[in-house]
């Protein structure tokens, strides 16, 4: 797909977002309710399928435009597995598979969370356990990450198993499921070996998903927080006159910055042998930066940001738990150690001048 109708078809999306995700309906979304209308909005515009092939069906977005569009998605704070269901569409369908209507989700979405595939006649059998899985019951299908006794990695696409799961919500108040797979059975139409990109698993690729989603939901706190800084008025100017506040701005701007560049960086590396790294650069940098740019949002706010009335908190609240999710900072911190500890210490400024 060539830039410039990657790109209309970007701002369209923006549009459309901007339209239909509006603070009643997440609202809605925070009391539990499934916000069907702008799940049909986003799918009637084909962004589930944005990541497919134009062969299999999709968009034919590159990957650099795939993470853009989720950025817009994480700024406008959609309350849907909208990430989940393009990566897994996209995975499904480079294995081979034809990719269902509606939301998929993904998992495992935990280092310590691992499933067994055991052939069992002319099927398989799934072993394990998935904990956090995001719109694990909402979604018609989910899409699993599972190794053979051969230690072949392989994807098996899964109608959902609605038995023996408990339901929590993150602070988000987003649903995240733990699914019991063990003793499930799959057809064997319905697993597929897992191309290069998931071979290792998909911590890697909800991270990077959950990065984009951050660096979008910080620009909209940025944006919040110089609104309010020219609006609000105190001793007869504009809080936003005042150094102090300038400063927390600035600040907040530059974390933003730094973790748009880290995001960018890594969807760059999509499908590259330093796609690992620079996926744990880029979900460890927006992690840190959320804490930064949100605190500074709710500062210069004050009181007003924590109402229930000013729509910063959806924002903010994502940002506190999608920075949690697919790995903290500290387990992408300890990665990015371990890969630099194992090149040894003359390979260190090769590695960060070619990043």
């Amino acid at each position: 797909m060539s830039s410039e109708i990657s790109s209309i078809l970007l701002d369209q999306a923006d549009r459309l977002l901007a339209q239909h995700a509006t603070r009643e309906r997440l609202a809605e979304a925070d009391e539990g309710g499934w916000p069907e209308a702008l799940w049909q909005a986003v799918e009637a515009a084909g962004l589930p399928l944005a990541l497919v092939a134009e062969e299999a069906g999709g968009a034919g977005l590159a990957a650099a435009d795939g993470m853009r569009l989720l950025r817009r998605a994480g700024y406008h704070t959609v309350p849907l597995p909208l990430a989940e269901t393009m990566l897994a569409a996209h995975l499904w369908a480079a294995a081979g598979g034809a990719v269902p209507e509606g939301p998929i989700t993904l998992g495992p979405c935990n280092e310590a969370d691992a499933l067994t595939l055991e052939r069992a006649g002319a099927g398989f059998t799934l072993r394990g356990r998935l904990h956090r899985v995001p719109w694990g019951e909402q979604a018609g299908h989910v899409l699993v990450h599972a190794v053979d006794a051969g230690g072949t990695a392989h994807l098996a696409l899964l109608a959902h198993p609605r038995a023996g799961n408990a339901l929590r919500r993150n602070l988000a108040r987003e649903p995240r499921a733990t699914l019991d797979l063990d003793g499930v059975g799959v057809a064997a139409d319905a697993v597929r070996e897992a191309p290069p990109l998931a071979a290792a698993g998909l911590l890697e690729l909800g991270a990077l998903a959950r990065a984009q989603q951050m660096v979008g939901a910080m620009e909209r706190c940025l944006d919040y927080g110089l609104t309010y800084a020219n609006e609000r008025k105190q001793f007869g100017r504009p809080i936003g006159k005042f150094q102090a506040v300038q400063h927390m701005l600035a600040i907040a701007a530059g974390h933003y910055a730094a973790a748009a560049a880290a995001a960018d960086f890594a969807a760059q590396e999509w499908g590259s042998a330093r796609f690992g790294f620079a996926v744990a650069v880029a979900k460890a940098r927006a992690g840190e930066a959320a804490g930064a740019v949100a605190e500074a949002a709710h500062q210069v706010h004050g009181a007003m940001g924590f109402t229930q009335e000013h729509p910063l908190h959806f924002a903010t609240r994502r940002l506190w738990s999608w920075r949690d999710e697919f790995g903290h900072e500290a387990l992408w911190q300890e990665r990015i150690g371990r890969q630099v500890c194992a090149a040894g210490g003359a390979a260190l400024w090769p590695m960060l001048v070619g990043a």
